[in-house]
């Protein structure tokens, strides 16, 4: 009796614990909109700024999971769920949480909202010609891409979410868990 009592409650703490989970069978509410891929698809380079015109690359953030997020200060979604963004990162230090400004995003009007809308955790990264955000196919904002430590795309979000959500989180751990 001890031993069945003994698997039983293995099994629930493993079902019950979501590091441990699948990360696709995860997904409720805003998450049911992430698509996972069947297999990575590799991102390309792209040259990207910082808010100072310095030049960027994703590339500073191989070897970590990353939430790439393409917004614009125009886009009132994007604006809405980079607060929500800005929390993920502070709660997950683990992974990356990298919003891209994409297309004309002036570099005063990405400070206003950073200062107006209190993010603190998060860089700043623009691709003024969109070059990066064509090439992945992003035709509409928000857009928000999870990477892996190599550097390919596993799964892909179209439209906005709350990304400091319980759910949100605990797909992200089963996936930094998982690898």
């Amino acid at each position: 009796m001890r031993k069945l009592l003994a698997v039983l409650y293995t099994g629930l703490a493993l079902g019950a614990n979501a590091v441990l989970a699948d990360p696709a069978a995860l997904r409720e509410g805003d998450m049911r909109k992430l698509a996972f891929h069947e297999a990575p698809v590799a991102i390309p380079a792209a040259e990207l700024l910082t808010i100072d015109d310095q030049p960027a690359s994703l590339g500073a953030y191989a070897g970590k999971w990353m939430v790439l997020n393409f917004w614009a200060t125009w886009c009132v979604p994007c604006r809405e769920e980079m607060p929500s963004l800005d929390q993920l990162q502070a709660d997950m230090p683990e992974i990356a949480v990298v919003p891209l400004a994409t297309g004309a995003n002036e570099p005063a009007a990405i400070r206003r909202f950073y200062d107006q809308a209190g993010l603190k955790n998060l860089p700043i990264l623009r691709d003024p010609r969109a070059a990066l955000g064509r090439q992945m196919g992003v035709m509409a904002m928000p857009v928000t891409v999870i990477v892996n430590p190599e550097g390919e795309e596993v799964a892909r979000l179209i439209g906005d979410a709350v990304w400091d959500s319980d759910n949100a989180k605990a797909i992200l751990k089963a996936l930094v868990a998982g690898g």
